[in-house]
């Protein structure tokens, strides 16, 4: 049976009553013109701390970013109320487009990809030299994921005094990264900070390291009036420490332009989402050798071109071990 006859108008169409007495949704979005610039300072359960101008506001999520999240070090653009008072709530209506990125996953077999930090310049990358021990399979992990999303990496080796750094240092000495070693007195009488600040200057750095080896301690030197984060112990039975920080945290640089954004302890750095082929690009000696390459080479078997390159002294053959080294990190886990 025909709801209509042949020749109905628009009287004759039934409208389905708007209970709620709203406007109907349209697709058309606002075009926020008059948005602010912002920074995104921490992230805490869907409220988002920013910098905008000289005060610090709170934000959400606009709806229409659907499911792009922010994360600490994005430049965003908000609306709403901006006057940072008690109780009020911008909107971060836009994310712009990130100049680097930190990444990591829960384990090589998870393929969900967590973006830790944006817009970073440098990692630095802290470790203990005893208690606990270093693991040089996660300073592997770490660089190859600095060197994946785009920041340069930077090691500060703390507790000197209680064993020597040229063993680790040897082992990172062809990559040429800079580097800071620093004892336990230094640490805790806070004068690690100065000679660390020296490669900070003007820079956004993200701290990354196990639980223990001092990161919370060197970032509350660091930036002494923003002090806010507890420090903690290493379990004397299992050799890890005590997770302190919860979220990351960007703090600024009290009159050297700069930021530092401290990072929740890490006992895992998972590599699923990185491209092998990407981790060529940070040799910029051994990138031109790959050119004789056999098609998808993983640069770590017979046909490689990099031995040949190597042999002929347009690369140090340390460099290709480093490279390679850092390639095989995806297959050996951190405690290896």
């Amino acid at each position: 049976m025909r709801r209509y006859g042949k020749h109905t108008d628009e009287d004759d169409v039934r409208v389905r009553p708007n209970r709620k007495g709203n406007r109907p949704r349209t697709s058309i979005r606002p075009k926020h013109e008059d948005a602010a610039e912002g920074m995104v300072l921490t992230v805490d359960r869907g409220r988002l701390t920013c910098l905008v101008d000289d005060r610090t506001v709170v934000a959400m999520k606009a709806r229409e970013l659907g499911r792009k999240a922010a994360v600490v070090g994005d430049r965003v653009e908000l609306v709403g109320d901006l006057s940072g008072a008690k109780d009020t709530l911008a909107r971060i209506v836009r994310i712009r487009e990130r100049a680097s990125v930190l990444r990591r996953t829960a384990d090589d077999d998870d393929p969900y990809e967590r973006v830790v930090v944006a817009n970073a310049d440098q990692l630095a990358i802290v470790t203990a030299l005893a208690d606990p021990e270093p693991r040089p399979r996660l300073i592997d992990r770490c660089l190859v994921a600095a060197y994946d999303g785009g920041l340069e990496p930077l090691l500060v080796l703390t507790k000197s005094d209680l064993a020597p750094a040229s063993a680790l240092l040897d082992l990172y000495g062809a990559l040429d990264i800079p580097h800071v070693v620093t004892s336990r007195d230094e640490l805790d009488a806070g004068e690690a900070a100065s000679v660390v600040r020296e490669h900070l200057d003007g820079r956004i750095t993200a701290f990354v390291g196990h639980s223990g080896v001092g990161k919370t301690t060197l970032v509350n030197a660091l930036v002494p009036e923003e002090k806010r984060r507890s420090t903690g112990r290493v379990n004397a039975v299992t050799g890890r420490g005590r997770h302190t920080t919860t979220s990351a945290l960007a703090l600024p640089l009290a009159g050297a332009g700069g930021w530092v954004i401290d990072t929740p302890g890490v006992r895992s750095f998972g590599l699923h989402h990185v491209d092998p082929s990407r981790v060529i690009h940070a040799f910029p000696d051994l990138e031109p050798g790959t050119e004789h390459c056999p098609r998808a080479c993983s640069h770590d078997e017979p046909d490689c071109a990099l031995d040949e390159w190597a042999a002929r002294g347009h690369a140090d053959p340390a460099r290709l071990y480093s490279l390679r080294r850092l390639l095989a990190t995806r297959e050996r886990r951190e405690g290896d």
